[in-house]
């Protein structure tokens, strides 16, 4: 086989977070059946396999690994008489681009495995490419994106770097595999993935030529579908490092190409640093509603390609009064009430977000706790109890019940069904 390098055995200085050594043999995700079992499969005709990309990236970093992607230098069809001949499932999700999707593990815990022919890109256009298979570690090193995602291991844990991934992985340089334009010609979206990982694993000033290439190149975004832009962005404002990497991209006119209108930075940073004061997993969606400024749900929607119920929850929040610290126990449990406790989540931290008001402040902290721990009671009446009483089943029977629920809530819930039904009385 060409292009083989010897595996990297001796640690390297590890910067702050990863502490583990340049080689993973005591990972003990290395040593999981499934994993094992599509290794061995791979591996019964001597052919190699290695994982692949971020999961060694993760795994070296110390942090979760989310999907194991694997690279082999045998050809698809190998691929699919191998796993099939061990007893895997197997799925032909990309065999154009060499893709196989391995499914091992027993049927309580089954786990799921991209495992890709090496290959080269022979032809792109800026959002796809022809490819061709090859057996070189090295060429398929050199066609991926960054060096940090350029690294390999082997079921022994040993790492095979071709690119100087390691070196750039101690320094928190996310930088391009050789020519960033050239890189970024090929596909357009690692304008994105470039900032996308420099706000998760980049540390000090980004790499000069790879961001110099991105600004360069900002107008082939356009050319993106919404669909890959969204995918990007969502991951992206979840970073540790979001708000610092959106100003770079405000200020470098990389974020006017994908999203129109005034963006709320200041804001955006203030909800981040909320969040990490009181805890909370960074929400996507909410950081984008504090990005986007003046956008509407239904600009939103159009921009990020929304699902229905991630439209809905923004379009929770523009019937939703602003939220103040200063609302009685009475008025915010008759907003709990009416909204959900997701939509005053919301309300609350991207109000507190706009108030100037400190992450620990006592009063915005007050009324997220009492949004996080609602619990919605129960009417104590409905339709059949309405309609024992003589009322028929129709629009008068709806308006009643509303002015009972109407009645109940504004009397803080305390109301049973028999002092329901007595008001029912009065009210007919």
């Amino acid at each position: 086989m060409t292009g083989f390098m010897r595996p990297v055995r001796c640690p390297v200085a590890m910067r702050s977070g990863m502490s583990k050594p340049a080689s993973l043999k005591d990972a003990e995700w290395l040593r999981d059946p499934a994993l094992c079992a599509v290794f061995a499969a791979l591996r019964a005709d001597g052919g190699e396999a290695r994982v692949a990309g971020g999961a060694v990236r993760n795994a070296l970093l110390g942090q979760p690994i989310n999907d194991i992607d694997m690279a082999t230098d045998l050809a698809p069809q190998e691929i699919i008489r191998l796993t099939e001949s061990a007893g895997l499932s197997v799925h032909p999700t990309g065999l154009e681009h060499g893709t196989v999707t391995v499914v091992a593990g027993p049927k309580d815990a089954r786990k799921t495995f991209e495992v890709t022919t090496l290959r080269m890109d022979v032809e792109t256009d800026g959002r796809r490419a022809k490819v061709a298979f090859t057996d070189d570690w090295s060429v398929d090193a050199h066609r991926r994106d960054f060096t940090i995602n350029a690294l390999y291991c082997d079921q022994d844990g040993e790492i095979f770097d071709f690119v100087d991934g390691l070196k750039d992985l101690q320094h928190g340089q996310v930088r391009f595999v050789g020519s960033p334009a050239e890189r970024i010609e090929e596909d357009h979206l690692r304008i994105l993935r470039f900032f996308r990982f420099f706000a998760w694993y980049g540390e000090g000033s980004p790499d000069t030529g790879s961001l110099r290439a991105c600004v360069s190149a900002r107008a082939t975004l356009a050319k993106l579908s919404r669909e890959r832009i969204r995918q990007e962005m969502l991951k992206l404002v979840a970073a540790p490092k979001a708000a610092s990497t959106l100003l770079l991209m405000h200020e470098r006119k990389v974020l006017n190409a994908i999203l129109a209108g005034r963006f709320d930075l200041a804001r955006f940073e203030a909800l981040a640093a909320i969040e990490g004061a009181q805890g909370l997993v960074p929400d996507p969606i909410r950081r984008l509603r504090a990005l986007s400024g003046d956008q509407t749900a239904e600009d939103m929607r159009n921009a990020f390609v929304l699902s229905n119920d991630e439209t809905k929850r923004l379009e929770a929040l523009e019937h939703l009064p602003p939220l103040s610290p200063a609302f009685r126990h009475a008025e915010r449990q008759t907003l709990l009430y009416w909204h959900g406790s997701q939509a005053v989540i919301d309300r609350t931290l991207l109000d507190w977000s706009a108030s100037g008001l400190p992450a620990h402040d006592a009063g915005y902290a007050a009324l997220l706790d009492d949004a996080q721990a609602w619990q919605r009671p129960k009417l104590p009446v409905g339709g059949k109890d309405l309609q024992a009483a003589g009322i028929a089943e129709g629009k008068e029977l709806g308006r009643l019940l509303l002015a009972l629920e109407d009645w109940w809530v504004a009397g803080g819930f305390t109301a049973n069904k028999a002092d329901l039904m007595a008001r029912l009385t009065a009210i007919r």
